[in-house]
């Protein structure tokens, strides 16, 4: 596959990714780091971390509100995008078309994400069909982001 093409793939996975848990739109790029030289200051590895286990964690509670509800739609369509141009970056190519097709994508990861929650509800309990869009969303993460 032509680098433009993966890349272009790549920003599709991470925007599906956020548009499930909106942190890992610019959190994953900044985690794929691979060294100090080349990657972001420590401290802001750690603030990326720290999101992602705080909305992991905050999507379990009951009181979490639906993503479905603005500003949801539009935060995840957002951090999609900045993880598009930190991909296109990272690519040192144009950042225009990945973080639309980042951003493009989080409508996928967001109304499916609900969709399937909902389905999910109805058959049992709510925690697990969350861990499982979790293990999906960072799965997907993981992919857009390796090398």
């Amino acid at each position: 596959m032509n680098p433009r093409a993966a890349l272009a793939c790549r920003a599709v996975l991470l925007g599906v990714a956020a548009g499930s848990r909106a942190s890992l739109g610019v959190a994953a790029p900044l985690l794929a780091g691979r060294s100090a030289v080349s990657g972001p200051p420590r401290a802001v590895r750690v603030a990326a971390l720290l999101g992602v286990v705080g909305e992991l964690v905050g999507d379990l509670l009951p009181i979490t509100p639906s993503r479905l509800r603005p500003p949801g739609p539009q935060s995840r369509a957002a951090t999609a995008a900045v993880g598009g141009v930190l991909l296109a970056r990272r690519a040192g190519v144009g950042v225009l078309l990945p973080a639309a097709l980042a951003a493009g994508a989080s409508v996928a990861g967001t109304w499916g994400g609900a969709a399937w929650r909902r389905w999910a509800a109805r058959r049992g309990p709510d925690w697990p069909a969350a861990l499982a869009e979790d293990a999906v969303a960072l799965t997907l993460a993981r992919l857009a982001t390796g090398r």
